[in-house]
């Protein structure tokens, strides 16, 4: 049976502790992963910690080089990558492909930004003392970062964290998925091909308890999570002095006016709230429906989600595969049974065969349900109507989380009602909270994070600016 090494500081290390790998599939076994431990983990970190200013002194334009070697690796393995997600996670091969695809312009939007690192020069004579003196303020590394990943998006969000790390001069140890660990690995040996500094990345499968060992120690500079809220809270409150970027969950909500064109509206709200089985953390949770329009909006909602393809997420027309796992369906039925109980009712769904569960919708939610106020990560979704628009943003913004929201309506002075009363991080106009491109400022406020992704983005909380006050 195949052995897969991690990668400690460029070179592939196998470890005596290892983990079987099996598909969320079918759980075909995928070889034994090797596991990082406490030796593992110090020395990853010191090897980056000797990479920190060989990295920093390398030039915009290696760095940039560095990155579109990248994209186009990925790019020349592309099918690879996406039957390996699709093998690790269940995400079906439409999406995976497309993923990839995100990953490829994620390293070539990192690339330009590399070359986009940019400082300014500020006038310091405003006191008759200081007269022709001036500063240049550049941004530099801030040092190591921590990336840790979740399964759901296993190489674009992995992109994510490595891209930015690199244009910005950062070495990163990646915490992979336990999930999808092969991705993480086989694009670590794209890395391992760069001739980058050694100590410049390593990627290191671990149990949690290794990787909370990780997080503690002092020496990295930057930690940046994505996953659930309550994981990434916890890691921020042992993280120390580090600078932290959160991408956590949320339950994305869509307003549908009267106005709105509604089947471009059922289309997009379908797709996003089942595809991949809803395991994305800017799927569509709750609709809030004009009434004027919710009974057919309703119905067509219903109509297209019953037409979903669901089964085998290796072929190619299906949008609905399994969840990572039989616990997490078991979970997802339990938060609707829970919700029936308090009042709800099932106008579509509402079944479980095993890892799959059917794409729900549910109607009468109280707002104290999971199903309403957690996040579901899972292929449900609930309606309900409004008379008055400010209600509805009020009840958009009735949860803790606040990732991002849609809007569907023609109306400008509605837009930007929205763009002032939402507390999100962003506000998707005439499309769903899903959409997101790789360029966006992307994150969320309140319980959904800190900080934002996007390589530019990314790249600003990576770095740190520094003043040269200049007296002539």
């Amino acid at each position: 049976m195949q052995t897969h090494p991690l990668i400690l500081a460029g070179t592939e290390t196998t470890t005596g502790s290892t983990f079987q790998h099996r598909s969320a599939i079918d759980q075909q076994d995928l070889g034994a992963v090797c596991l990082a431990g406490k030796n593992e983990v110090n020395s990853a970190i010191s090897a980056a910690m000797q990479a920190r200013a060989p990295m920093a002194r390398l030039s915009a334009g290696a760095r940039e080089s560095a990155l579109r070697r990248t994209a186009e690796a990925i790019m020349d393995r592309q099918e690879e990558f996406a039957q390996l997600i699709t093998a690790e996670t269940a995400k079906p091969i439409s999406l995976a492909r497309g993923e990839v695809a995100r990953a490829v312009n994620t390293f070539e939007i990192a690339a330009e930004e590399a070359k986009r690192i940019a400082g300014e020069v500020i006038s310091l004579d405003t006191l008759q003392s200081s007269e022709r003196r001036f500063g240049i303020v550049r941004r530099f590394p801030r040092g190591v970062v921590i990336g840790i990943s979740p399964f759901n998006f296993p190489i674009n969000l992995v992109a994510h964290k490595v891209a930015p790390a690199l244009a910005a001069g950062c070495p990163i140890i990646l915490k992979p998925p336990p999930q999808a660990p092969l991705t993480s690995l086989l694009l670590g040996r794209i890395l391992r091909d760069l001739k980058l500094p050694a100590g410049a990345f390593s990627v290191m499968p671990c149990a949690n308890d290794i990787a909370e060992l990780l997080v503690r120690d002092d020496r990295p500079a930057v930690l940046s999570f994505t996953g659930s809220a309550k994981v990434g809270w916890h890691l921020k409150s042992i993280c120390g002095r580090k600078r932290s970027v959160l991408e956590l969950g949320g339950n994305a909500a869509v307003i549908v006016e009267a106005d709105a064109d509604l089947d471009v509206a059922a289309q997009r709200i379908v797709t996003g709230a089942f595809a991949h089985a809803g395991q994305v953390c800017i799927k569509v949770q709750r609709v809030f429906a004009h009434e004027n329009i919710a009974d057919r909006l309703l119905a067509r909602l219903i109509e297209i989600t019953n037409t979903l393809g669901m089964g085998d997420p290796r072929h190619q027309d299906v949008l609905v595969g399994p969840l990572i796992d039989e616990a997490n369906a078991q979970r997802v039925a339990a938060w609707v049974s829970e919700a029936v109980k308090a009042g709800a009712n099932i106008v579509a769904g509402g079944t479980r065969e095993g890892q799959f569960y059917r794409p729900t919708w549910l109607t009468d939610v109280p707002e104290d349900a999971k199903a309403s106020c957690e996040e579901m990560f899972g292929p449900v979704a609930t309606f309900a109507r409004y008379q008055d628009f400010e209600a509805a943003l009020h009840a958009v913004n009735a949860t803790e989380y606040g990732l991002q929201a849609g809007v569907f309506t023609q109306s400008l002075p509605k837009m930007l009602q929205a763009f002032e009363t939402l507390e999100v991080g962003g506000v998707i106009v005439n499309d769903v909270p899903t959409y997101r491109v790789d360029q966006m400022p992307y994150g969320g406020v309140k319980g959904s994070g800190l900080g934002r992704e996007g390589p530019k983005y990314a790249i600003e909380a990576f770095t740190e600016p520094r003043l040269l006050a200049i007296k002539p």
